[in-house]
């Protein structure tokens, strides 16, 4: 699973229309926040090194409740990074072995309990689906397919503990050689 990408997505925000740095940070949490939220700092830093780059330009200062606001603006260089982000593939995960794929074959080599660690990862998992599923009753379809996305991921975890589960005599042996 890829982390969402706060600068390209910020970029994409953008290209809705000029806004201000505060807007950008509640659009986002509000479409992309799903629990962790952008804190503001990262949103001026990620807008000062979009400007930086010519990706966004400033449209000027504006005057509002308190401190001057900066408007700013996607540019043109800007929005083919946007077009190429968006139909530039996300890789599946390179990686074969997971942080559970190692705990379960150190907990085999030390001798201990690897059923244990499984189930307890399983109860994890259980509860967060749980949340999850929680979480969609009532939520706006952009929440729904959020939680959706993240559902499927620990289905297929939980489908390798399973499988996991079943194999771990092998796998002892395996690992024991």
């Amino acid at each position: 699973m890829t982390a969402v990408d706060s600068a390209d997505v910020l970029l994409g925000l953008l290209g809705t229309g000029p806004s201000h740095g505060y807007d950008l940070k509640h659009g986002y949490d509000r479409l992309f926040g799903g629990g962790r939220l952008l804190a503001f700092g990262q949103v001026y830093a990620t807008l000062a090194r979009l400007l930086r780059h010519g990706l966004v330009e400033l449209l000027g200062d504006e005057a509002g409740e308190g401190p001057d606001r900066k408007r700013y603006a996607i540019t043109a260089a800007g929005r083919d990074r946007v077009t190429q982000w968006l139909f530039r593939p996300d890789v599946p995960s390179p990686v074969l072995q997971s942080n559970l794929f190692a705990k379960t074959v150190v907990a085999l080599l030390l001798g201990d309990d690897a059923d244990r660690l499984l189930d307890v990862q399983r109860a994890e998992h259980l509860g967060r689906m749980r949340a999850l599923t929680a979480q969609k009753h009532g939520a706006d379809l952009a929440t729904v397919l959020a939680c959706d996305h993240a559902l499927f991921h620990i289905e297929a975890d939980l489908r390798w503990i399973d499988l996991t589960s079943a194999r771990l005599t092998e796998l002892r042996q395996e690992v024991a050689r």
